[in-house]
């Protein structure tokens, strides 16, 4: 057992240092008290190395793009740095969430998702390939996190992920009726994602109906 000179105690297991005064402690140590959690150290090595990754590409993004002047092929005017931060910054909340505990899979996917649609949507409208995100991409995108959540919503138990299934249907639906009003037509692809909506959503009642009534009476207080 090993002994701290200066705090007058003996402390267990194979500590080095002193656990009150930070001391180095004299004399040899014992089997560890507690188990060492290696998944847990190699999920840190690797969220290290990655967040280092991360800002070694974003100061040389900004240097590329503000000191040298390098610049996209036929977009002079735009900084890609910019971009390329608020993506790296998307990718770090995806992994941070990842890292996050008590959240379930449902959120995570969902909080995921919209904001990678949201990234795609600014990264679009820079780069002039808007339409095709909005008719394509995004109800794409739409349809399948609803899918996973419909998916999740019989395999996890501890998550909360009837409400990000609803929410995402309500999500998938508004967007199609606008399109279908104000554009007097809609896209095939917000057309799937309407249909996909209303079919999971007859089906999470027809499998999940008290899950469905207790969400709604926990959200509407009703």
């Amino acid at each position: 057992m090993r002994r701290c000179p200066y705090c007058k105690i003996e402390i267990a297991g194979d500590n080095v240092k002193c656990p009150l005064c930070q001391s180095k402690l004299m004399g040899t140590g014992e089997e560890p008290c507690y188990p060492k959690f290696e998944a847990k150290k190699k999920r840190s090595v690797f969220y290290k190395s990655q967040l280092l990754a991360a800002w070694v590409l974003l100061i040389v993004g900004l240097g590329l793009d503000f000191l040298v002047g390098i610049q996209l092929p036929g977009y002079s005017d735009l900084h890609w740095s910019l971009l390329l931060a608020m993506w790296l910054l998307v990718v770090e909340f995806g992994i941070m969430r990842q890292f996050k505990p008590g959240t379930g899979s449902a959120g995570k996917v969902t909080k995921l998702v919209m904001l990678t649609i949201v990234m795609w949507c600014i990264t679009a409208y820079f780069l002039g390939f808007m339409k095709i995100t909005i008719d394509l991409v995004v109800p794409c995108a739409l349809a399948a996190t609803i899918v996973a959540n419909f998916v999740l919503a019989f395999i996890d138990k501890n998550g909360n992920t009837m409400s990000y299934l609803l929410s995402g249907m309500f999500i998938g639906v508004v967007p199609s009726v606008i399109c279908y009003f104000v554009m007097d037509k809609m896209p095939l692809a917000w057309v799937i994602c309407l249909m996909v909506c209303v079919v999971l959503f007859i089906g999470a009642v027809i499998f999940k109906g008290r899950a469905v009534a207790a969400e709604f009476q926990r959200r509407f207080h009703l």
